[in-house]
């Protein structure tokens, strides 16, 4: 009989103690026969430490200074040995049967880089909110994402940390994560570049749970146009659009002509040059740039149909013209989806179905 496919499951960790071990209970807690628990403390200042003394030797523990979320993957990697690595922050939780549910779907999908699942929202008290993410009308991409993954990566539907489980030998290609330019949101990095080394295969169901609190990115992300965040997400976009082109060429893929542009990115572009041209990170751009990246980029999508490409072009075209008023509230409406209800219900029927969005490329 062969061995169980080994999970490795590393939980980073920073301030997080009065969650933390919620989230070493739920690794501990998997079904699945062959797992191991990596628990990376980031140089915690709280009672962190003393939770994880806790568990004692029923976990491997590693300690280090603050360096952010990539050092801590980082440290975590180095002490990973099995075949598949889930990275659980801190504040989330994995349910049960998460682990034998991803090993089960990579044993039947040996060459996959990644298998992702749905998350399930619950409180600062761990009680479900009822909410999903995505929500469940949402398909999620599923197969051969490279071509989508250098011809419009950051429109691309991704989960958030905690819902994914990678493959230890495509991680083996594109480990470490770079801290300097990812210090904070490893994911990013880690994310849009494994893609490129296999498939990724989509469950459904939900495995994971995704926890909302007052100190999160999900929750300050959602309260108010905050112009940081999005300079921030601009910069992890030109940074990860330079590895994007290292990784495909390590591995010899052909890039799409011209330059890796994608919807998302070129909105943020447009709304940090527009509404705060001083503190915009990219000094050589210009609206009418932007403008045209942003049509371009949105005639490239073949994962949408033609209405909703012209309805990127409009909002493009009306955001260079307006003043910046109406321009704030341009940006609101593209970067918080959850407030226009009736507008993404219309707006669902314009895209393809995305179980397989490679499928159609070059439609």
């Amino acid at each position: 009989m062969s061995k169980p496919i080994a999970v490795d499951i590393v939980i980073d960790n920073y301030n997080y103690g009065r969650f933390l071990g919620s989230a070493i209970d739920s690794a501990l807690g998997q079904k699945h026969a062959n797992t191991r628990v990596i628990v990376v403390d980031d140089g915690s200042t709280d009672n962190s430490r003393e939770v994880i003394a806790r568990y004692g030797n029923r976990i491997t523990t590693v300690f280090k200074d603050n360096g952010g979320q990539a050092s801590a993957f980082n440290a975590g990697w180095a002490h990973c040995r099995g075949d598949l690595v889930i990275f659980l922050d801190a504040d989330d939780i994995l349910l049960p049967e998460a682990a034998e549910r991803i090993a089960a779907a990579f044993a039947a999908r040996p060459q996959a880089s990644k298998v992702q699942c749905r998350m399930a929202v619950i409180d600062e008290d761990g009680r479900r909110t009822g909410e999903l993410m995505p929500t469940a009308d949402v398909p999620i991409p599923n197969g051969d994402l490279r071509s989508s993954a250098l011809t419009f990566p950051f429109d691309v539907l991704r989960m958030a940390t905690s819902g994914n489980a990678f493959s230890a030998a495509a991680l083996t290609r594109i480990m470490p994560v770079p801290e300097r330019e990812f210090a904070k949101s490893a994911d990013w990095y880690l994310q849009h570049t494994i893609p490129l080394l296999g498939e990724v295969v989509s469950l459904q169901d939900v495995y994971a749970c995704y926890r909302v609190h007052s100190s999160n990115s999900y929750t300050l992300g959602r309260s108010t146009l905050d112009l940081n965040h999005v300079r921030q997400s601009v910069l992890y976009a030109a940074a990860t659009r330079r590895h994007l082109r290292r990784v495909a060429g390590e591995l010899g893929l052909l890039l799409p002509p011209g330059p890796i542009l994608s919807v998302s990115d070129q909105a943020n572009r447009l709304i940090s040059r527009k509404l705060e041209p001083s503190a915009h990170p990219l000094p050589n751009d210009r609206v009418a740039r932007l403008v045209l990246g942003g049509t371009i980029a949105a005639l490239r999508r073949f994962d949408i149909r033609w209405p909703l490409k012209l309805m990127f072009i409009a909002w493009f075209a009306a955001m260079a013209c307006v003043p910046r008023r109406p321009a704030a509230a341009l940006a609101v409406a593209f970067l918080f989806p959850e407030r226009r209800p009736e507008m993404n219900r219309m707006l669902g029927m314009l895209k393809r179905p995305a179980q397989r969005i490679d499928e159609v490329s070059g439609s």
